[in-house]
């Protein structure tokens, strides 16, 4: 009867250690300010907005305005992602 698979004996080649990892890049100083930076712009740009503030608002809130700052913090917490 054929041995299973698994009982069968190991090869006698040495053990060899996997190599070894690279250590990950470092983002610049700067890009954690960045970063703080596009998430505080476009809170700022949501808050003016409803205050009417913004240009073009004439005393009321403008949606595209909205939309921009929304899209501002989604990039802002994408870049987060990226931090190293």
């Amino acid at each position: 009867m054929p041995k299973s698979r698994h009982r069968q004996k190991r090869s006698t080649r040495p053990y060899a250690p996997p190599p070894p990892r690279k250590k990950p890049r470092r983002s610049p100083e700067w890009y954690g300010y960045l970063v703080l930076g596009l998430i505080g712009v476009g809170i700022a740009m949501i808050v003016l907005n409803y205050m009417g503030k913004m240009p073009g608002a004439n005393g009321s809130a403008q949606q595209h305005w909205l939309w921009i700052g929304l899209g501002t913090i989604a990039v802002g917490f994408g870049a987060a992602t990226q931090w190293r």
